[in-house]
């Protein structure tokens, strides 16, 4: 299975393969999707990203998550770490909320 990319980077990849050719149906569906939700450049996105790679309990697409999802609550971040199988406690749940704010 690929690596998961960050939504900002397929708004990227996706403008510039649009501008070289007409895209197919779910190419564009894809691409709106990727312009309505991505809300960091992809320069920001990979910095939050390796940021995020910083704290032991964060691996590689869990950082892609939180980057697309940028969490301002605390049910948001237990939420993507339920499927982990893992209980963060308030204090690494309040460091990645301020973490993410920073990059906001």
């Amino acid at each position: 299975m690929p690596d998961p990319l960050p939504l900002a980077t397929v708004k990227r990849m996706l403008a510039e393969e649009a501008a070289l050719r007409p895209l197919p149906r779910e190419a564009l569906l894809a691409q709106q999707h990727a312009e309505l939700f991505a809300r960091l450049t992809p320069e920001q996105t990979d910095k939050l990203i390796a940021e995020l790679m910083a704290f032991p309990f964060v691996d590689r697409p869990l950082a892609i998550k939180i980057a697309d999802m940028l969490p301002q609550y605390p049910e948001e971040i237990r939420l993507l770490f339920a499927k982990e199988r893992m209980v963060l406690e308030e204090a690494q749940i309040t460091q990645l909320l301020e973490l993410v704010a920073q990059h906001k």
